[in-house]
């Protein structure tokens, strides 16, 4: 069979539903910081190339901001990973308050967030980082978050690893649910020894710097 020129992905752009969920983020270490239902889940984009996903992103929002879930099957190879600069995994998260679908560079209110998640042994417990950092490219940067204002949490499971971020409405440049339901979203979830995974197209495609090529999430009551 003949392989297609372009990715299945390409010609279609997601429009998800992202449910209101008001317990977050919840500061007690003893329970998830943000703890999403089902109805929150995005699609599996992988599987329009036939590929299944090892990864499942959920992302819920209420006024204080937006809470974000990657729960990943499977550890990788976690005796290879301790050891790389890069860590045991990393997310990009890519956030546009206004769903920008006619510019090809970001705008002021196109955000990305990088999340180095790393392996702390001997415990075998996870430790993460999350930073802003700048969009190549674009036509203007909005206000660059300290790390410190941005709040995470990374676990073992049973089964693989999860990840927990809250974004706060005050980090996000333009973010006013009163007047503007759809915002654009894109993430990539790495590990060392597994293909990345996307919400829509993937490095193929310069997602990191085009929000026209990014999902749109609609924020539901």
């Amino acid at each position: 069979m003949t392989k297609a020129l372009l990715p299945q992905a390409f010609w279609f752009r997601i429009a998800a539903p992202c449910p209101r969920v008001e317990d977050m983020p919840v500061r007690d270490g003893r329970k998830a910081l943000v703890a999403l239902p089902p109805s929150c889940r995005l699609p599996e984009g992988a599987r329009l190339e036939g590929r299944s996903t090892w990864a499942e992103v959920c992302v819920g929002w209420n006024p204080r901001g937006l809470g974000i879930v990657v729960q990943a099957e499977g550890l990788g190879d976690p005796k290879l990973s301790a050891d790389w600069p890069e860590g045991f995994a990393d997310v990009q998260l890519w956030v546009d308050a206004r769903d920008t679908r006619d510019v090809s560079r970001a705008t002021r209110f196109c955000h990305r967030f990088a999340a180095a998640i790393r392996l702390h042994r001997p415990g075998r417990s996870l430790v993460v980082e999350v930073a802003q950092k700048p969009i190549a490219r674009a036509i203007a940067d909005p206000p660059i978050a300290r790390s410190v204002h941005i709040e995470s949490r990374a676990d073992l499971t049973r089964t693989g690893w999860t990840l927990e971020v809250f974004l706060p409405a005050t980090l996000l440049n333009g973010f006013d649910p009163e007047t503007n339901r759809r915002l654009g979203f894109a993430y990539q979830v790495s590990d060392h020894v597994r293909e990345d995974q996307f919400l829509g197209v993937g490095r193929d495609f310069p997602i990191g710097e085009n929000p026209s090529l990014w999902s749109t999430i609609e924020l539901k009551d």
